[in-house]
This record gives structure tokens, sequence and C-alpha cells, in this order.
């Protein structure tokens, strides 16, 4: 499996660094080919211009800007996110590439009157994403979830109807042990390693 790893922090050490090498040491593991996109090493601009929205419903219009990052995920069978959770969702960089990347008419068809959104990223079999909160749990789960709900159940809309889904987050980060951290690598890399 050929497998798009999106990674977005803006910091080289940070522990979401060492969560993306568990990620990409359990999927090699596994004998999966890994793509590695780091949004910020690649200076990806997430702003959305004027014109690139004005633009957005008209088919092909906004292709030409992204096209190499859709040429990816077209040839991708696997899409992980791999970032942490900035108030309740994922970090802007990564929203912008959502938005500019992800567009009508290439990765999913508009929806019509009493049709929803046509899925275009059938490729795409496996959709998961690494992460980590500072709130607790329960606390995700009374938010309602929303970094979650866009990551998986937003693209999963598009994505192979049948395409397995994963979430992995590692709670209440603020106050980790380097323990608990570990242990978290530990898992992640072990989870991939099984796919």
């Amino acid at each position: 499996m050929r497998a798009l790893v999106v990674y977005c922090h803006p910091v080289a050490e940070s522990f979401t660094a060492g969560v993306r090498d568990a990620v990409i040491r359990g999927l090699k593991a596994a004998g999966h080919e890994v793509d590695l996109l780091d949004l910020y090493a690649e200076g990806f601009a997430p702003v959305m211009g004027r014109d690139e929205r004005l633009a957005y419903h008209e088919p092909g219009a906004n292709v030409l800007p992204v096209a190499d990052y859709l040429e990816r995920v077209n040839q991708a069978e696997a899409l992980v996110f791999v970032a942490p959770t900035w108030w309740y969702g994922p970090p802007a960089m990564l929203k912008g590439w959502l938005d500019r990347v992800l567009v009508p008419h290439e990765t999913f068809g508009m929806p019509q009157p009493y049709r929803p959104l046509e899925r275009r990223l059938t490729n795409i079999r496996l959709l998961a994403t690494v992460t980590s909160l500072g709130s607790p749990w329960y606390w995700w789960l009374w938010i309602g979830q929303p970094g979650r709900r866009i990551l998986l159940d937003g693209i999963g809309g598009i994505v192979h109807s049948r395409a397995k889904k994963l979430w992995l987050a590692l709670h209440r980060m603020d106050s980790a042990t380097a323990e608990r951290r570990a242990a978290f690598l530990a898992k992640v890399e072990a989870r991939f390693a099984r796919l």
C-alpha cells in the first residue's frame, strides 16, 4: 500500500515529530510505501486568496497551484494525518491544505438536490489521524470532537466508502509524563505495523 503521510508541525523537535517517525516506522515495518508530505518543510501556502475562492466551484480552476499535491493524493491508497489538535481542530496550516487541495470536481463532486457528495478519492482505502490534545478525553467528547469529525468523517465522505478509519490520540498532552508519551509512541508504531 502507498501511504501519503501529511505531517504538520512547525517545530522540528516536537513530540509530533516523534509521532510522525513512529507512524513511518510502523508503515515500513508492514511493508508499505511511504510518501511524507511535511507541510512546513515544503513551504505549503495555506491561505486561499480572493481569486481562488471566487473560482472555487469552477471545474479545474484551482488545480494548477496545487497540482503536485493532488497527484500525490491521487497516487495514495492511504491518507494519514499526523498533527496536533489545537483549539479542538487541526492546525491552520493543515486546514489550509484541506481547503486548497481537496477541491471540488477533483476530489469530490458537488452535491445535487437529493444526492450527496460524489466520492472521487476512491483510491483511498485507509484514512487515519494521529494527534495529541491538551484536553482530557471526556472534555473532547463534550465539545463534540470537531477535529476528528473533520479529518475522519468529513474526508471520509469523499474517499472509498469502505475505507478503514483509524484515530489515535494522546489526551492531556501538556501534562503527559515521559513514560506515557513513550508508551503512546510504541502504541502508534505497533498499530501501523499491523496494517
